[in-house]
C-alpha cells in the first residue's frame, strides 16, 4: 500500500480531542491510542467502548452544502476525519489506521449539541453523516496523513 495514500485510499486529514465535557477540541498532529483504553488526552480515554469516533470530510462537506455554511472538522466533536468515506458502522467491521488496529461498536449520531457547536440546523444536516465509534484492538500511534484500510470481515 501506497503510505501516501491514492485517490481512492482514505487517509487522516485532521485529529481533535476534547479534554473535557463541552470544552472545546484540539487540533493534533498525532495521538497515542491505546488498546482498551482509547486515545491519550481525550475526555474518553478509560472509557469501555467509546475509544475513537470516525468521520469523513465528504460527508462534512454534504451536512455544509445543506447547512448553507461550513461544518469544521473539530466541532462535531469527532477525533479522526478521513479524505473518503464512508465510514463503515457495522458492528464488528475492523479498520487499521496507520498502526492501530479499529472495530466498529456502533453508528455516531449527532447529539442535540451539534446546533450549539456548528450552528443551527447542524444537528439535521449530520444525520446519518455522524460517523462511527470505535474500541482500540491494538495500540498505536495515529498521525495526521495515515493512511485507512477497512478490513475484510467476512473470514
Amino acid at each position: 500500500m501506497d503510505d501516501a495514500g491514492t485517490a481512492s485510499t482514505p487517509v487522516v486529514t485532521s485529529i481533535h480531542l476534547a479534554p473535557g465535557t463541552r470544552l472545546p477540541t484540539k487540533a493534533v498532529e498525532l495521538v497515542e491510542a491505546e488498546a482498551g483504553k482509547g486515545l491519550v488526552g481525550d475526555r474518553y480515554h478509560g472509557t469501555r467502548h467509546r475509544h475513537v469516533t470516525v468521520q469523513s470530510q465528504p460527508d462534512l462537506d454534504a451536512a455544509a452544502a445543506d447547512l448553507g455554511s461550513a461544518v469544521p472538522a473539530g466541532s462535531t466533536r469527532r477525533n479522526v476525519t478521513l479524505s473518503l468515506g464512508p465510514i463503515p458502522t457495522k458492528p464488528g467491521t475492523r479498520m487499521r489506521v496507520g498502526d492501530t488496529l479499529l472495530e466498529v461498536v456502533r453508528l455516531a449520531a449527532p447529539c442535540r449539541l451539534m446546533d450549539d457547536y456548528v450552528g443551527p440546523g447542524a444537528m439535521k444536516a449530520l444525520h446519518a453523516r455522524g460517523g462511527a465509534v470505535f474500541r482500540i484492538l491494538e495500540s498505536g500511534t495515529i498521525r495526521v496523513g495515515d493512511v485507512v484500510e477497512v478490513l475484510d470481515t467476512d473470514g
